[in-house]
């Protein structure tokens, strides 16, 4: 039996054993991280926290509505049974809210409800072998991104400041991405903050000769897997290798530890392709979108 549990009224120790133990656990899917990231959310439990969906939610004009944070890459079910018919999980949440929008994470499949399921995409890279085959895998377009870091003497540094990096982004990512609200960044300062704390979060910097920040990214760490939060480099400079050259730093370094490097991905053609150079593979997830407000009422999320 599927209950929808509020978050005050949740055992949080069942729910986090749940997210850790599952075949599908995402660092998104845990307590604290919601918590920071989320404006509310609630859970749909399995039984006895057989399986949990964590579900972020918003209310206007009296509406309550499940919507994407802009921190988390992939939610959806999380279960320590691969097997577990997930459907149900769908009709529960489609039962509860009349307007959902929300990414599932790529373990999750639904076969119904397809006219509500959208297939994204994003991508990743094996690190199963070493550096050497890692790199020479790479397209000539990377490695000749190398060769001019090197040149130009683009250096690397590792545990830099948060507030840079939110700079740089706010700066330059920020300024085409026009929801991307004030609000977004206070939250991801304190999602920083607390996941190097908890050392599963790191953070590296690209400075040019003359000790410019051109690049910084945010790399979260969970079991055998490595992803790509945010990044970004300086627009004004984008011609200098950096951003090539902060992804193989990370690689060289993520190689030796873990299985899996995620790129946070993208359905982007341009931006795929870029991280497909890298000898990366696409992966499919599955993106809900539901709507059945009266029709006026579509208009309360614009």
């Amino acid at each position: 039996m599927i209950n929808y549990i509020k978050r005050k009224d949740l055992d949080v120790l069942r729910y986090n054993a749940c997210i850790e133990n599952a075949v599908q656990s995402r660092v998104y899917g845990f307590s604290w991280y919601l918590d920071i990231v989320a404006d509310h959310w609630d859970v749909l439990v399995l039984n006895d926290y057989e399986a949990v969906m964590p579900i972020p939610w918003r209310k206007k004009y009296g509406i309550k509505y499940v919507y994407q944070p802009l921190w988390i890459l992939e939610i959806g079910v999380f279960s320590c049974d691969i097997n577990l018919n997930l459907e149900p999980f769908l009709n529960s949440l489609f039962d509860k809210f009349k307007f959902v929008e929300c990414r599932l994470n790529s373990k999750n499949s639904f076969s119904s409800n397809k006219e509500y399921v959208l297939d994204k995409q994003f991508q990743i890279l094996s690190l199963v072998e070493d550096y050497e085959t890692i790199f020479n895998q790479f397209r000539k377009d990377r490695k000749k991104d190398l060769r001019k870091a090197v040149h130009l003497n683009l250096i690397e540094k590792w545990n830099d400041k948060s507030d840079k990096l939110i700079a740089l982004f706010k700066n330059n990512v920020g300024k085409r991405t026009p929801n991307i609200l004030e609000n977004d960044y206070v939250i991801l300062e304190k999602l920083i903050a607390i996941c190097l704390e908890k050392n599963i979060g790191e953070i590296l910097s690209i400075y040019d000769k003359n000790n410019y920040l051109v690049a910084s990214g945010f790399f979260l760490k969970h079991k055998d897997a490595v992803t790509i939060l945010m990044s970004s480099t300086d627009f004004e400079n984008r011609s200098n290798g950096a951003n090539t050259f902060l992804i193989d730093r990370a690689i060289f370094k993520y190689q030796k530890n873990f299985k899996t490097f995620n790129f946070g991905g993208s359905s982007m053609q341009t931006i795929a392709k870029y991280f497909l150079s890298f000898g990366a593979e696409t992966v499919t997830y599955q993106y809900l979108k539901y709507h059945k407000l009266p029709f006026l009422l579509r208009l309360f999320k614009k």
